[in-house]
């Protein structure tokens, strides 16, 4: 009997996650299995890759041979250095990056919202201060001032009247 160490498809339409098996070569490739070694979900970012080393390794020393998508696998998570007999047997797999609680979640958007709103008063006051520039009237504008009044005098009837 030819036993192959291949992936079987699960999951929906345009949502693939595979199974890591351990199957008779003449099975179709969802049928029977021998057994179930590990996992492949290639959508996560990174992808998960979970496989029972020692199943593996078990299964590589009676002979199964892996399919070119398995090996590569295997290749990633170490599993074929070791039963190559290679040195570095660690893999090139990195993990996923921790998740942030909902506390920190939380503490990062009330510290986002607090810059905003520092940001936003920073510009009121400018946007103010701007103003209150231009309500000035200038000399040898229309609204010049009349003889004897001063500029202040001038602001102060301005404002009466508006």
């Amino acid at each position: 009997m030819a036993v192959k160490i291949r992936l079987k498809r699960m999951g929906k339409i345009r949502a693939p996650f595979y199974r890591i098996v351990v199957a008779d070569s003449r099975k179709k490739r969802d049928g029977a299995v021998i057994e179930e070694i590990g996992k492949y979900h290639p959508t996560e970012n990174p992808s998960l890759i979970e496989v029972e080393s020692e199943r593996a390794q078990y299964w590589l020393r009676v002979g199964a041979q892996p399919t070119e998508q398995v090996a590569a696998l295997l290749k990633v998570t170490g599993d074929w250095a070791t039963f190559k007999g290679e040195g570095d047997a660690a893999g090139s797999m990195k993990g996923a990056e921790a998740k942030k609680s909902a506390e920190e979640l939380i503490a990062d958007a009330d510290k986002a919202a607090a810059e905003s709103r520092e940001t936003a008063q920073k510009a009121k006051s400018a946007d103010e201060a701007k103003s209150a520039e231009s309500a000035e009237i200038a000399p040898g504008s229309e609204e010049a001032p009349a003889e004897g009044e001063t500029t202040e005098d001038a602001v102060a009837a301005a404002t009466d009247e508006a």
